[in-house]
């Protein structure tokens, strides 16, 4: 079914604007509720290295929304803008940017940019979601943090090592 593109455009700027609001309340996972279908499902492929599959609100919630950016996992400091968007009948990519903590020394953002592929199924909430981004760049973007002093001892941890280490066992598989 074909919804109204006025609507898809209102269900995208509502999510941009509850990106601001989550950044202001250092909170996230109540965007599960907010904008997703009880059975969407949400998909991040982490450049190869590790498969995010979210089914379901409760699993985005606790997943993507959750453990992936409430502040309690390191990423106290960040925000996640959406900057643009395309419509295309129920269809949307948006282009965002994981923004680091801080600024550059030439007044410029540590971030990242990528693209959400998303799928609108109506009452303002979505049924599909993927997200892409280069790993290898947010990897390169929190070396550049942590030299700067602004990347969090927790988010080094738990996400960062971890995923460095995931990356590096992923390209070397198979090599001799």
């Amino acid at each position: 079914m074909a919804y109204p593109r006025a609507e898809v455009e209102a269900a995208i700027r509502g999510l941009r604007d509850a990106f601001e609001d989550a950044e202001r309340r250092n909170s996230w996972s109540w965007l599960a509720d907010a904008f997703y279908h009880e059975h969407c499902v949400y998909e991040c492929p982490y450049g190869g290295a590790m498969l995010v599959r979210a089914v379901g609100r409760e699993e985005i919630r606790r997943t993507h929304y959750g453990r992936d950016m409430d502040v309690g996992s390191g990423w106290a400091g960040w925000s996640f803008p959406i900057l643009d968007w395309a419509i295309n009948g129920d269809r949307i990519i948006s282009h965002w940017v994981n923004r680091g903590p801080g600024r550059r020394p030439d007044g410029g953002y540590y971030e990242t940019h990528g693209v959400s592929f998303i799928t609108y199924g109506g009452g303002g909430k979505f049924i599909h979601q993927m997200d892409l981004f280069d790993i290898a760049h947010q990897m390169r973007l929190c070396d550049e943090l942590e030299a700067a002093g602004l990347l969090s001892p927790v988010l080094k941890r738990e996400w960062v090592a971890p995923m460095k280490a995931r990356i590096v066992a992923m390209l070397t598989d198979g090599v001799s």
